[in-house]
């Protein structure tokens, strides 16, 4: 063999073994729900070049209901999830381990709308009783809130139900042809039915104060999750995400809706910029600024899930387990 047609073989092993290393050092998250303002930081900091400035070769996914981003974790197919807390608990009941590393917000920025064609027969959660109610997915976060509420107001797993509508157009739709009366639901989705006029707030969690009020607590919900084992052997790789994050977080404690809006893609506002920067200023105060897990906000999770899922009867749920606060301390 010429030294010519060594040397090009040497090159094609060498960019191979580039492009397999390459592969291998991907991040991939799964977003529930990219264009939620409840979810921004993943994709604010992509939009900011943060990932990029850490040496973190990043790949967002989007999926419209949690669940099916934290089944995508287990089956190790991604290495993080952008979703609520809750599902580390959750998954705890269920044998798998897992650790919220970022904490995103302190509420979470969910609201019951009840549609204008039923609203003059609905005055709290108990008058839902026999009607369906239009969650994210089954199994979602957003079916976890609804089914507590239901069950805080005296009505009873059976006497309602949940349907899979998705959000935003889907969402929409499904309201609009009456296949939901009332459903659980974030922005932008929520300025959407409120200007339009189809729809009202039944139950608003969109602030600590407010969340309080309906939960009992602090509510910790967004976060970055990942699995423990993950965590445990990839902490630099962790230590970056949580060093992207927390920028993030300080970014947008420190910029207006408008700026932050201004950052993201065009679709996102779906075609209304003033009430995406509304919702955004409206919002921000959900988020936290550090990324750390407020101390009070695990045993309201566990209190809200305790309170109608049979599989956490009798499970000792050690929350310490559910998630770290030393990647996002370590943040210089």
């Amino acid at each position: 063999m010429s030294i010519k047609k060594i040397a090009l073989s040497i090159l094609s092993l060498s960019l191979l073994s580039s492009a397999a290393q390459a592969q291998s050092d991907k991040v991939i998250i799964m977003v529930g729900g990219m264009e939620k303002i409840i979810y921004l930081p993943a994709k604010l900091a992509e939009q900011l070049g943060y990932y990029k400035a850490e040496g973190l070769n990043v790949e967002l996914q989007n999926e419209p209901a949690g669940v099916d981003a934290e089944t995508q974790l287990i089956a190790n197919q991604v290495q993080g999830v952008v979703g609520f807390y809750d599902h580390t608990i959750d998954m705890q009941a269920q044998g798998q381990n897992m650790q919220s590393v970022v904490q995103f917000s302190r509420a979470p920025g969910e609201v019951i709308l009840v549609s204008t064609k039923n609203a003059a027969n609905v005055k709290s959660m108990r008058d839902l009783k026999t009607q369906t109610i239009g969650v994210t997915g089954l199994g979602s976060s957003t079916s976890f809130l609804s089914q507590y509420l239901m069950v805080k107001n005296k009505v009873p797993l059976g006497q309602f139900s949940l349907l899979a509508v998705g959000a935003g157009n889907t969402f929409i739709a499904a309201m609009e042809q009456n296949q939901i009366q009332a459903g659980m639901t974030t922005e932008p989705t929520i300025s959407r039915l409120l200007k339009t006029g189809e729809a009202r707030i039944l139950v608003d969690m969109r602030t600590e104060l407010a969340t309080k009020i309906a939960l009992g607590g602090t509510y910790p919900a967004a976060c970055l999750y990942m699995q423990t084992e993950y965590i445990n052997t990839h902490k630099d790789v962790v230590q970056k995400l949580a060093n992207v994050y927390v920028k993030t977080l300080r970014y947008i404690a420190t910029h207006t809706g408008a700026q932050i809006a201004a950052q993201m893609p065009k679709d996102y506002t779906v075609g209304d910029v003033d009430a995406y920067v509304k919702a955004m200023n409206d919002g921000k105060g959900m988020f936290t600024k550090d990324g750390v897990m407020p101390a009070d906000g695990p045993q309201t999770v566990l209190n809200v899930l305790a309170g109608f899922k049979p599989s956490l009867k009798g499970k000792n749920i050690d929350l310490s387990k559910t998630y770290t606060t030393s990647f996002v301390k370590a943040v210089k």
